[in-house]
């Protein structure tokens, strides 16, 4: 088992920053690739980004490439997604999962879900 803490969201003007951080317990970490997703109301959970178990290797939405950045420090067991320009369409609940194999684009290739954390930006 995996158990996965998501914070840093929060309530941001549009062009603003936030950084959301992932912390993990249980199994060992450092041996997951790790994916953060969103989930905007009435829509289905997207996919943002995800990150190696090195840390080596980093994948990105179309829709956030150049503006989040993901990163992890396996010494901590905490995976980040640094959020810059943000705008109003970023509004989502945002989630991070541990993935088990498959496609990193996709959620069923992930097993591990934390709670997610709620991230609002005004225009």
């Amino acid at each position: 088992q995996v158990q996965l803490v998501e914070s840093g969201g929060g309530l941001v003007q549009a062009g603003g920053s936030l950084r959301l951080s992932c912390a993990a317990s249980g199994r060992t970490f450092n041996g997951y690739a790790m994916g953060w997703f969103r989930q905007a109301p009435g829509k289905e959970r997207a996919f943002v980004a995800a990150i190696d178990w090195s840390g080596a290797s980093t994948y990105y939405a179309d829709t956030v490439k150049g503006r989040f950045t993901i990163s992890r420090d396996n010494a901590k067991n905490t995976v980040y997604l640094q959020m810059n320009s943000l705008k109003p369409e970023d509004t989502a609940v945002y989630y991070c999962a541990a993935h088990y194999g498959g496609s990193y684009y996709y959620r069923s290739s992930y097993n591990y879900w934390g709670q997610g954390t709620q991230v609002t930006v005004s225009s």
